[in-house]
């Protein structure tokens, strides 16, 4: 069964359970930065159709197909990030007796620890263009739900925050230097581009309520 299966009592009774190391704070980050995206693309479609904003018609139309598309892949995230983490847990019931055995456990540790690596930066990569995504209609969509594109942001910005804990945790035991380097300058990137943006879709819409 997959986690976007269950119900929403199912999924936070799972999430809660210490029995369980997965659903961890990966798939925490991909479910609330699919909440983000999904509530952008909402706005858009109540924007959609009203004169007093229809020069912004077209903008609102793009956004809201973009975010919807970015929901549906942030909610598989959801599944692949717990998938990831128990490919590190299976490590452990590798055998170590041999020296051979050892060396194929290491081998295989390191490959997990780079899809636990890779799969939460796709998070912040979502994350990060639901945020543009939110910010391009801020102040151009129906402001009776401007309340809710400032919930978009906010679950799209914790997305992108959670998202990088899990990168960092992971790139700490990765002995390939490269990638863990190319990892954290491209996550620091993101970071510096576009949580302004988050900050400003909540100011503005703060403002609007």
């Amino acid at each position: 069964m997959k986690l976007i299966e269950l119900t929403v009592r199912d999924y936070l009774s799972m999430l809660s359970s210490s029995e369980h190391a997965a659903p961890g704070g990966g798939s925490a980050s991909a479910l609330m930065g699919a909440q983000g995206a999904g509530l952008t693309s909402m706005v858009c479609g109540f924007t959609i159709g009203k004169k007093k904003y229809a020069e912004y018609e077209d903008l609102c139309r793009d956004v809201m197909e973009k975010s919807a598309q970015l929901k549906d892949k942030l909610m598989e995230l959801i599944d692949r990030d717990t998938e990831a983490f128990n490919s590190v847990t299976a490590v452990f019931a590798m055998p170590k007796d041999t020296e051979q055995e050892k060396d194929l456990r290491k081998q295989a540790m390191q490959a997990a620890l780079k899809s636990c690596t890779v799969t939460p930066f796709e998070t912040m990569e979502y994350a990060a263009e639901g945020l543009r995504l939110a910010h391009a209609v801020v102040g151009k969509s129906n402001q009776t739900a401007a309340s809710d594109l400032g919930v978009a942001a906010l679950n799209l910005r914790s997305a992108l925050l959670g998202a990088w804990l899990n990168v960092r945790i992971n790139l700490g035991g990765i002995d390939d230097q490269a990638f863990a380097d190319e990892y954290r300058a491209k996550g620091e990137a993101l970071i510096a581009e576009v949580l302004p943006l988050a900050d400003e879709v909540y100011r503005l819409t703060e403002e609007m309520t």
